[in-house]
Protein backbone atom coordinates (compact mmCIF):
# COMPACT_ATOMS: atom_id res chain seq x y z
CA UNK A 1 0.00 0.00 0.00
CA UNK A 2 1.33 3.37 -0.77
CA UNK A 3 -0.07 6.38 0.96
CA UNK A 4 1.02 10.20 0.12
CA UNK A 5 -0.55 12.26 3.58
CA UNK A 6 -0.74 16.41 2.53
CA UNK A 7 -0.64 19.20 5.43
CA UNK A 8 0.57 22.67 4.74
CA UNK A 9 4.37 22.05 7.01
CA UNK A 10 6.23 19.87 9.25
CA UNK A 11 7.70 22.69 12.11
CA UNK A 12 5.53 21.84 15.19
CA UNK A 13 2.03 20.71 16.69
CA UNK A 14 -0.94 18.03 16.91
CA UNK A 15 -1.46 17.62 13.08
CA UNK A 16 2.19 17.21 12.37
CA UNK A 17 2.75 14.98 15.29
CA UNK A 18 -0.03 12.93 14.08
CA UNK A 19 1.41 12.80 10.54
CA UNK A 20 4.94 11.28 11.84
CA UNK A 21 3.55 9.23 14.20
CA UNK A 22 1.24 7.36 10.98
CA UNK A 23 3.99 7.39 8.57
CA UNK A 24 6.11 5.96 10.71
CA UNK A 25 3.74 3.34 11.50
CA UNK A 26 2.90 2.97 7.76
CA UNK A 27 6.93 2.28 7.42
CA UNK A 28 6.99 -0.46 10.19
CA UNK A 29 3.90 -2.26 8.86
CA UNK A 30 5.81 -2.23 5.31
CA UNK A 31 3.51 0.05 3.35
CA UNK A 32 5.46 3.04 1.46
CA UNK A 33 5.07 6.32 2.94
CA UNK A 34 4.87 9.98 1.42
CA UNK A 35 4.42 13.44 3.15
CA UNK A 36 3.88 16.50 1.20
CA UNK A 37 4.34 19.93 2.70
CA UNK A 38 5.78 23.04 2.35
CA UNK A 39 8.85 21.32 4.52
CA UNK A 40 10.14 22.10 7.77
CA UNK A 41 12.63 21.29 10.83
CA UNK A 42 10.79 17.71 11.08
CA UNK A 43 11.42 16.67 7.29
CA UNK A 44 14.83 15.15 8.82
CA UNK A 45 13.18 12.60 10.98
CA UNK A 46 10.23 12.05 8.91
CA UNK A 47 13.23 10.92 6.40
CA UNK A 48 15.37 8.95 8.95
CA UNK A 49 12.01 7.33 10.27
CA UNK A 50 11.89 6.12 6.33
CA UNK A 51 9.49 8.15 4.69
CA UNK A 52 9.68 10.32 1.72
CA UNK A 53 8.86 13.84 1.18
CA UNK A 54 8.05 16.00 -1.59
CA UNK A 55 8.01 19.60 -0.91
CA UNK A 56 5.90 21.64 -2.75
CA UNK A 57 3.88 25.16 -1.46
CA UNK A 58 0.64 23.67 -0.01
CA UNK A 59 0.25 25.77 2.62
CA UNK A 60 -0.55 29.47 1.49
CA UNK A 61 -4.00 31.04 2.27
CA UNK A 62 -3.85 32.52 -1.41
CA UNK A 63 -5.74 31.79 -4.67
CA UNK A 64 -2.17 31.82 -6.35
CA UNK A 65 -2.02 28.36 -4.33
CA UNK A 66 -4.53 26.83 -7.60
CA UNK A 67 -1.31 27.16 -8.99
CA UNK A 68 -0.48 24.34 -7.37
CA UNK A 69 -3.16 22.07 -8.64
CA UNK A 70 -1.81 20.95 -11.93
CA UNK A 71 1.46 20.04 -10.35
CA UNK A 72 -0.18 18.19 -7.82
CA UNK A 73 -2.62 15.87 -10.39
CA UNK A 74 0.37 15.38 -12.47
CA UNK A 75 2.19 14.29 -9.17
CA UNK A 76 -0.10 11.95 -8.26
CA UNK A 77 -0.28 10.47 -11.69
CA UNK A 78 3.41 9.51 -11.31
CA UNK A 79 3.32 8.01 -7.62
CA UNK A 80 0.20 6.10 -8.63
CA UNK A 81 -0.65 5.97 -4.43
CA UNK A 82 -3.27 3.68 -3.01
CA UNK A 83 -4.63 6.94 -0.41
CA UNK A 84 -4.31 10.52 -0.44
CA UNK A 85 -4.86 11.53 3.30
CA UNK A 86 -5.71 15.36 3.29
CA UNK A 87 -4.93 16.69 7.35
CA UNK A 88 -5.38 20.44 6.84
CA UNK A 89 -7.62 22.95 4.65
CA UNK A 90 -5.60 24.19 1.89
CA UNK A 91 -3.86 21.01 1.54
CA UNK A 92 -7.63 19.61 1.39
CA UNK A 93 -8.98 22.01 -1.35
CA UNK A 94 -6.13 21.82 -3.94
CA UNK A 95 -5.86 17.67 -3.49
CA UNK A 96 -9.67 17.72 -4.36
CA UNK A 97 -9.20 19.98 -7.09
CA UNK A 98 -6.17 17.57 -8.19
CA UNK A 99 -8.06 14.49 -7.59
CA UNK A 100 -11.43 14.99 -8.38
CA UNK A 101 -10.06 15.29 -12.47
CA UNK A 102 -8.36 11.88 -11.82
CA UNK A 103 -10.01 8.68 -13.52
CA UNK A 104 -12.43 7.25 -10.81
CA UNK A 105 -12.27 4.01 -12.25
CA UNK A 106 -8.05 3.77 -11.30
CA UNK A 107 -7.21 7.21 -8.97
CA UNK A 108 -6.87 6.88 -5.26
CA UNK A 109 -8.88 7.04 -2.57
CA UNK A 110 -9.06 10.33 -0.99
CA UNK A 111 -9.44 10.47 3.11
CA UNK A 112 -9.01 13.38 5.82
CA UNK A 113 -8.33 14.01 8.96
CA UNK A 114 -10.66 16.72 10.61
CA UNK A 115 -8.38 17.82 13.83
CA UNK A 116 -10.69 20.81 14.63
CA UNK A 117 -13.39 22.27 15.05
CA UNK A 118 -13.14 24.29 11.98
CA UNK A 119 -15.38 27.45 11.21
CA UNK A 120 -18.29 26.96 9.41
CA UNK A 121 -18.29 28.41 6.05
CA UNK A 122 -17.58 26.83 2.42
CA UNK A 123 -13.50 26.95 2.86
CA UNK A 124 -13.91 24.68 6.10
CA UNK A 125 -16.45 22.83 4.00
CA UNK A 126 -13.47 20.98 1.77
CA UNK A 127 -12.92 18.42 5.19
CA UNK A 128 -16.05 16.87 4.91
CA UNK A 129 -15.58 15.95 1.05
CA UNK A 130 -13.14 13.58 1.09
CA UNK A 131 -14.39 9.72 0.44
CA UNK A 132 -14.14 9.11 3.97
CA UNK A 133 -13.56 11.88 6.94
CA UNK A 134 -11.97 10.65 10.34
CA UNK A 135 -12.81 12.63 13.41
CA UNK A 136 -10.09 12.81 16.06
CA UNK A 137 -12.72 12.74 18.57
CA UNK A 138 -16.60 12.44 18.92
CA UNK A 139 -16.55 15.83 20.00
CA UNK A 140 -15.08 16.74 16.31
CA UNK A 141 -17.73 13.83 14.59
CA UNK A 142 -20.76 15.25 16.24
CA UNK A 143 -19.45 19.02 15.15
CA UNK A 144 -19.18 17.47 11.83
CA UNK A 145 -22.81 15.48 11.46
CA UNK A 146 -24.23 19.17 12.84
CA UNK A 147 -22.63 21.71 10.35
CA UNK A 148 -21.58 19.89 7.23
CA UNK A 149 -24.29 16.90 6.83
CA UNK A 150 -24.92 17.82 3.37
CA UNK A 151 -21.17 17.83 2.56
CA UNK A 152 -20.23 14.52 4.09
CA UNK A 153 -20.31 10.95 1.67
CA UNK A 154 -20.20 8.84 4.47
CA UNK A 155 -20.62 8.94 7.91
CA UNK A 156 -17.27 10.47 9.98
CA UNK A 157 -15.19 7.52 12.08
CA UNK A 158 -13.76 8.25 15.02
CA UNK A 159 -10.31 7.48 15.43
CA UNK A 160 -8.75 9.08 18.60
CA UNK A 161 -5.42 10.43 18.48
CA UNK A 162 -2.70 8.09 20.51
CA UNK A 163 0.03 8.95 22.87
CA UNK A 164 3.38 6.41 22.16
CA UNK A 165 3.69 3.81 24.82
CA UNK A 166 7.52 3.92 23.90
CA UNK A 167 7.72 7.40 24.69
CA UNK A 168 5.54 7.65 27.73
CA UNK A 169 5.92 5.18 30.41
CA UNK A 170 6.45 4.69 33.67
CA UNK A 171 8.85 2.20 32.40
CA UNK A 172 11.10 4.48 30.59
CA UNK A 173 13.49 5.73 33.31
CA UNK A 174 13.78 9.28 34.24
CA UNK A 175 17.16 10.53 33.05
CA UNK A 176 20.07 10.66 35.31
CA UNK A 177 20.34 14.19 37.62
CA UNK A 178 17.21 15.44 35.40
CA UNK A 179 15.23 15.96 39.28
CA UNK A 180 18.10 17.99 40.75
CA UNK A 181 19.17 19.90 37.57
CA UNK A 182 15.05 21.11 37.46
CA UNK A 183 15.13 21.62 41.54
CA UNK A 184 18.41 23.89 40.45
CA UNK A 185 16.59 26.01 37.60
CA UNK A 186 13.55 26.19 39.96
CA UNK A 187 14.56 26.39 43.53
CA UNK A 188 10.83 26.84 44.48
CA UNK A 189 9.90 23.53 43.69
CA UNK A 190 12.04 21.54 46.57
CA UNK A 191 9.67 19.70 49.19
CA UNK A 192 6.58 20.61 47.36
CA UNK A 193 3.56 18.24 45.97
CA UNK A 194 3.28 19.72 42.45
CA UNK A 195 0.30 20.39 40.59
CA UNK A 196 0.89 20.47 36.78
CA UNK A 197 -1.29 22.79 34.47
CA UNK A 198 0.31 22.08 30.91
CA UNK A 199 -0.77 24.17 27.58
CA UNK A 200 0.37 27.09 25.93
CA UNK A 201 -0.49 30.39 27.71
CA UNK A 202 -3.98 31.18 26.16
CA UNK A 203 -7.42 32.66 27.73
CA UNK A 204 -9.39 29.62 27.33
CA UNK A 205 -6.96 27.51 28.41
CA UNK A 206 -7.71 27.74 32.33
CA UNK A 207 -4.40 29.14 33.70
CA UNK A 208 -6.18 31.89 35.36
CA UNK A 209 -8.89 29.24 37.03
CA UNK A 210 -5.88 27.38 37.87
CA UNK A 211 -3.81 30.14 39.41
CA UNK A 212 -7.36 31.35 41.73
CA UNK A 213 -7.33 27.51 42.70
CA UNK A 214 -3.78 27.60 44.23
CA UNK A 215 -4.23 30.54 46.07
CA UNK A 216 -7.40 28.86 47.53
CA UNK A 217 -5.74 25.60 48.12
CA UNK A 218 -2.70 26.64 49.50
CA UNK A 219 -4.56 28.07 53.11
CA UNK A 220 -4.97 24.73 53.72
CA UNK A 221 -1.94 22.94 51.63
CA UNK A 222 1.21 25.08 52.39
CA UNK A 223 3.19 22.38 50.61
CA UNK A 224 1.57 22.39 47.43
CA UNK A 225 2.97 24.56 44.26
CA UNK A 226 1.23 25.14 41.23
CA UNK A 227 3.07 24.73 37.58
CA UNK A 228 1.92 26.38 34.68
CA UNK A 229 3.83 24.60 31.95
CA UNK A 230 3.76 26.39 28.49
CA UNK A 231 4.73 29.20 26.32
CA UNK A 232 2.86 32.01 25.32
CA UNK A 233 2.27 32.32 21.34
CA UNK A 234 3.81 34.96 19.37
CA UNK A 235 2.10 38.49 20.12
CA UNK A 236 0.85 37.04 23.30
CA UNK A 237 3.47 37.50 25.24
CA UNK A 238 1.66 40.04 27.54
CA UNK A 239 -0.50 37.61 29.09
CA UNK A 240 2.44 35.66 30.90
CA UNK A 241 2.60 39.12 32.34
CA UNK A 242 -0.91 38.99 33.19
CA UNK A 243 -0.85 35.97 34.91
CA UNK A 244 1.98 36.67 36.81
CA UNK A 245 0.14 39.71 38.07
CA UNK A 246 -2.69 37.85 39.21
CA UNK A 247 -0.60 35.27 41.02
CA UNK A 248 0.81 38.30 42.62
CA UNK A 249 -2.73 40.12 43.32
CA UNK A 250 -3.88 36.97 44.90
CA UNK A 251 -0.67 36.37 47.23
CA UNK A 252 0.76 33.09 45.61
CA UNK A 253 4.02 34.27 43.64
CA UNK A 254 5.67 32.30 45.14
CA UNK A 255 3.43 29.14 44.78
CA UNK A 256 3.29 29.03 41.17
CA UNK A 257 5.58 28.05 39.10
CA UNK A 258 5.76 29.00 34.85
CA UNK A 259 8.42 27.52 33.03
CA UNK A 260 7.91 28.67 29.28
CA UNK A 261 7.61 25.77 27.18
CA UNK A 262 9.26 22.86 27.73
CA UNK A 263 10.16 19.48 25.60
CA UNK A 264 10.88 17.41 28.57
CA UNK A 265 7.04 16.67 29.90
CA UNK A 266 7.28 13.44 30.34
CA UNK A 267 9.15 14.03 33.35
CA UNK A 268 7.16 17.00 34.55
CA UNK A 269 4.28 14.19 34.63
CA UNK A 270 6.18 11.88 36.79
CA UNK A 271 6.95 14.05 39.07
CA UNK A 272 3.40 15.87 39.31
CA UNK A 273 1.27 14.94 42.28
CA UNK A 274 -1.87 15.72 39.96
CA UNK A 275 -2.56 17.12 36.15
CA UNK A 276 -4.64 19.35 35.38
CA UNK A 277 -6.53 19.99 31.50
CA UNK A 278 -8.68 22.96 32.41
CA UNK A 279 -10.42 24.33 28.65
CA UNK A 280 -12.88 26.65 29.33
CA UNK A 281 -14.12 25.78 25.54
CA UNK A 282 -14.18 22.45 23.60
CA UNK A 283 -11.07 21.48 21.78
CA UNK A 284 -11.34 18.85 19.54
CA UNK A 285 -8.81 16.60 21.48
CA UNK A 286 -6.87 16.92 24.83
CA UNK A 287 -3.54 15.11 24.04
CA UNK A 288 -2.05 16.28 27.51
CA UNK A 289 -5.04 14.30 29.14
CA UNK A 290 -3.74 10.95 27.61
CA UNK A 291 -0.24 11.60 27.99
CA UNK A 292 -0.60 11.80 31.69
CA UNK A 293 -3.06 8.92 31.84
CA UNK A 294 -0.52 7.27 29.94
CA UNK A 295 2.34 8.04 33.07
CA UNK A 296 -0.60 6.90 35.41
CA UNK A 297 -1.18 10.07 36.95
CA UNK A 298 -4.44 11.19 38.48
CA UNK A 299 -6.23 14.38 35.97
CA UNK A 300 -8.61 16.77 36.59
CA UNK A 301 -10.54 18.56 33.53
CA UNK A 302 -13.42 20.45 32.97
CA UNK A 303 -16.50 17.95 31.60
CA UNK A 304 -16.42 19.77 28.21
CA UNK A 305 -15.22 19.30 24.31
CA UNK A 306 -12.76 16.47 23.42
CA UNK A 307 -10.59 16.27 26.64
CA UNK A 308 -13.49 15.15 28.82
CA UNK A 309 -14.09 12.37 26.18
CA UNK A 310 -10.69 11.31 27.52
CA UNK A 311 -10.84 11.69 30.86
CA UNK A 312 -13.97 9.63 30.53
CA UNK A 313 -12.24 6.36 29.76
CA UNK A 314 -9.28 7.18 31.54
CA UNK A 315 -10.05 8.81 34.68
CA UNK A 316 -13.80 9.41 35.28
CA UNK A 317 -13.47 10.87 38.76
CA UNK A 318 -11.41 13.58 37.54
CA UNK A 319 -13.94 15.31 35.53
CA UNK A 320 -15.68 18.57 37.14
CA UNK A 321 -18.47 20.96 35.81
CA UNK A 322 -16.97 23.74 33.40
CA UNK A 323 -15.57 26.70 35.14
CA UNK A 324 -17.21 25.53 38.79
CA UNK A 325 -14.12 26.64 40.50
CA UNK A 326 -15.63 25.49 44.05
CA UNK A 327 -15.88 21.63 42.42
CA UNK A 328 -12.46 21.97 41.25
CA UNK A 329 -11.31 23.12 44.56
CA UNK A 330 -13.08 20.66 46.37
CA UNK A 331 -11.80 17.88 43.39
CA UNK A 332 -8.34 18.63 43.83
CA UNK A 333 -8.60 18.11 47.65
CA UNK A 334 -10.32 14.68 47.46
CA UNK A 335 -6.85 13.67 44.91
CA UNK A 336 -4.45 15.15 46.95
CA UNK A 337 -5.92 13.18 49.84
CA UNK A 338 -6.36 9.94 48.63
CA UNK A 339 -4.12 9.70 45.22
CA UNK A 340 -5.26 6.88 42.39
CA UNK A 341 -4.16 6.74 39.53
CA UNK A 342 -5.34 7.01 36.11
CA UNK A 343 -5.19 4.20 33.17
CA UNK A 344 -4.69 5.18 29.57
CA UNK A 345 -7.33 3.26 27.27
CA UNK A 346 -6.69 1.23 24.86
CA UNK A 347 -8.24 3.50 22.19
CA UNK A 348 -5.85 6.42 22.96
CA UNK A 349 -2.38 4.63 21.87
CA UNK A 350 -0.51 5.36 19.07
CA UNK A 351 -0.63 1.35 17.73
CA UNK A 352 -4.87 1.90 18.30
CA UNK A 353 -4.49 4.87 15.94
CA UNK A 354 -2.29 3.07 13.19
CA UNK A 355 -4.16 -0.01 12.90
CA UNK A 356 -7.31 1.53 12.89
CA UNK A 357 -6.43 4.14 10.63
CA UNK A 358 -4.58 1.31 8.26
CA UNK A 359 -7.62 -0.85 8.24
CA UNK A 360 -10.01 2.05 7.22
CA UNK A 361 -7.23 2.33 4.55
CA UNK A 362 -7.74 -1.52 3.51
CA UNK A 363 -11.83 -1.19 3.72
CA UNK A 364 -11.60 1.42 1.06
CA UNK A 365 -9.37 -0.66 -1.06
CA UNK A 366 -12.00 -3.04 -1.33
CA UNK A 367 -14.65 -0.72 -2.48
CA UNK A 368 -15.07 0.41 -6.18
CA UNK A 369 -14.09 3.90 -6.41
CA UNK A 370 -16.79 6.44 -6.71
CA UNK A 371 -17.50 9.97 -8.23
CA UNK A 372 -16.73 13.26 -6.56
Amino acid sequence: MKVIQLLPALNSGGVERGTLDLARALVRAGHDSIVISSGGRLVQQLEMEGSRHIALPVHRKSLASLLQVRPLRRLIRELQPDILHVRSRVPAWLTWLAWRKLDPRTRPHLVSTAHGLYSINRYSAIMAKAEQVIAISDCVKSYLLANYAADLRAEPEVIYRGVDTEEFSTDIPPPVDWLENTLGEFPALRDRRWLLLPGRLSRWKGQEDFIRMIAALSRQEPDIHGIVLGGAEKNKEHFAEELRALAAELGVADKITFTGHRSDIREWYRYAALVFNLSKKPEPFGRTVIEAAAMGKPIIGYDIGGPAESLRACFPQGLVENGNGRQLLEKTRALLANPQPSHLAAEFTLDTLAQRTMALYQRLLEQRPSHP
